[in-house]
């Protein structure tokens, strides 16, 4: 597997953007004081499938602030303050994942997940859609691994080994399995 290998990006002093239950903007905060105080912030999950319909995970790098190691989805992150949330998925993506396409806006959900580190994850996610069958070139300061998996073994495989996913993960895939069988998976951004 080829790795994109980057300068870390300092990320204590990168400002996100508080919203309240509506996604109302109402301020803005240091990336890691959100995440010390479980503020309600924006934020955004992308889900990217191949033409065989199977979903791209990354695994998090042992390095990530919080949730190190484990599997998620194709990309997740926060828009900076100011940013739109379409630029910043395309951003990101390129950043984690080393390549781009097309994405399609789905969905939002609010979640709240607690770290042993102490930290909090209170977000208002909006989530994107993508199909491309561009293999990644991760950044490896972001991603440790990744791999495609089918929605019917990812769900056996959560149920099975929930400990191995993210928290947002486990909790917005019944939402994006809902979506995409609704939506027909093989329709989303084509």
């Amino acid at each position: 597997m080829r790795k994109l290998t980057l300068e870390p990006k300092d990320q204590s002093n990168e400002f996100i953007t508080l919203v309240d239950e509506n996604d109302t903007q109402w301020g803005k905060i240091e990336k890691i004081q959100a995440h010390e105080k479980g503020l309600l912030h924006r934020a955004f999950s992308i889900f990217i499938f191949n033409s065989k319909g199977e979903l791209l995970l990354q695994q998090r790098s042992p390095n990530k602030y919080h949730s190190g190691n484990l599997w998620t989805n194709t990309c997740c992150s926060h828009p900076s303050f100011g940013e739109s949330l379409a630029s910043a998925a395309n951003r990101r993506l390129m950043e984690e994942m080393g390549f781009d396409c097309s994405l399609t806006y789905g969905f939002n959900f609010i979640y709240k997940a607690s770290f042993d580190n102490g930290l909090i994850e209170h977000e208002f996610d909006h989530v994107f859609f993508g199909k491309s069958d561009e293999l990644p070139i991760p950044n490896a300061n972001e991603v440790k691994d990744w791999k495609y998996m089918s929605l019917s073994e990812l769900t056996i495989d959560i149920d099975r080994n929930p400990d191995r996913y993210t928290a947002w993960l486990k909790i917005c895939f019944p939402k994006v399995l809902a979506y995409v069988q609704q939506d027909d998976i093989h329709s989303i951004a084509s």
